[in-house]
């Protein structure tokens, strides 16, 4: 169980997805640049078995911004956008149903 004062220490802000590149170094996962406010930040996903490119860009996701930064195959990766997975292993990564600036703050 996760208190309250854990969880509000989460930065979640909607992202909006700028470009989508496939990994230098990994089959399953894409490079995106992710535009949140003014600051464009960079993000490693294991989304390539669920979505072409063409799907994500200019999509407008949430994303955990304020993660330590952490490297995937030599790649690094400055936050964690979210995502639910079925029982069935359907990947539906979290979007906004009406338009809303980037960086907007996700409470």
């Amino acid at each position: 169980m996760v208190n309250f004062a854990d969880f509000s220490k989460l930065d979640i802000r909607i992202g909006k997805v700028l470009s989508v590149e496939s990994h230098p170094n990994a089959d399953k996962l894409y490079v995106l640049k992710v535009q949140i406010d003014k600051e464009e930040i960079q993000l490693v996903a294991g989304l390539k078995q669920h979505y072409q490119p063409s799907e994500l860009e200019g999509k407008h996701i949430v994303v955990v911004a304020n993660l330590e930064p952490r490297k995937f195959r030599g790649v690094e990766s400055q936050g964690m956008l979210l995502a639910a997975t079925s029982g069935d292993g359907v990947v539906s990564v979290l979007t906004v149903d009406r338009e809303v600036p980037s960086g907007s703050k996700v409470s």
